[in-house]
């Protein structure tokens, strides 16, 4: 039987990206408007596999993306190993997300916006390109998706569409 993994908020994760270089990600907070899911925030620096760098200046980098989804899954598929914890995970009052209404229409002046733990605001398309064009998609992506986007840069299939 698998080992139950515990994640808890400000550990910090290691993702070998392709043998050559890893990146780091960290568990800042639960939203409990999203699922009540964790979210991350992945650093934009990549560093060489050998490299051991402080990981608090690590947690001081430029992030890439603020991301929800199941930490614990991301450990247990071999996808990226806790490698410690800080207490730094920066401001989280201010990140965010944006998600679309239906998925199954065309239309595309159904997004709604919202900050961690806060309720949900619609908003105009207009907005969304115009004022909010920085902020992340907000649904609890799989391990593997926020992988790809650490490998690649992207998200891949359905998410890639609504980034």
């Amino acid at each position: 039987m698998a080992k139950r993994v515990v994640t808890k908020v400000g550990d910090v994760f290691c993702a070998n990206i392709d043998g050559k270089y890893k990146r780091y990600l960290q568990y800042i907070v639960s939203d409990l408007t999203q699922l009540n899911s964790d979210v991350v925030r992945v650093f934009k620096e990549k560093y060489p596999i050998d490299a051991e760098p402080k990981l608090d200046e690590v947690v001081k980098g430029e992030v890439e993306f603020y991301a929800h989804c199941v930490v614990s899954g991301g450990v247990k598929r071999g996808l990226w190993e806790k490698v410690g914890k800080c207490a730094d995970v920066g401001d989280v009052e201010n990140i965010i997300f944006k998600d679309k209404r239906n998925y199954t229409r065309e239309e595309q002046d159904d997004w709604y916006i919202w900050k961690i733990n806060q309720d949900f605001m619609p908003v105009s398309i207009d907005n969304l390109e115009r004022i909010y064009k920085n902020s992340y998609f907000g649904i609890v992506l799989t391990p593997e998706t926020i992988y790809h986007k650490l490998k690649f840069g992207i998200y891949y299939g359905f998410a890639a569409k609504y980034e």
